[in-house]
C-alpha cells in the first residue's frame, strides 16, 4: 500500500525528466523500438491471458457432455 501512495504522488514534472533522462540514454531512434516491442509484450500477455480464461471453460464443457 506504501508503494502505491508513492507512485501516485507522481507530478508531470516527475514524468518529464524521467522521458528526458530515457531520451538521453536510448536516444531518439530506439525509444520507438523499445515501445513497440513492450507493446507488442503486453498484447501477447493479454491474449495468452484470455486464451487461459477460456480454456477452463472448453474442459467443463466437455465433462459435462461425457
Amino acid at each position: 500500500m506504501n508503494n502505491l501512495a508513492i507512485i501516485l504522488q507522481l507530478s508531470i514534472t516527475h514524468v518529464l525528466i524521467v522521458l528526458v533522462i530515457l531520451l538521453l540514454l536510448f536516444g531518439g531512434k530506439k525509444i520507438p523500438e523499445l515501445m513497440r516491442g513492450m507493446g507488442s509484450g503486453i498484447k501477447e500477455f493479454k491474449d495468452a491471458v484470455k486464451e487461459e480464461d477460456k480454456k477452463p471453460e472448453n474442459q467443463n464443457q466437455d465433462n459435462k457432455q461425457a
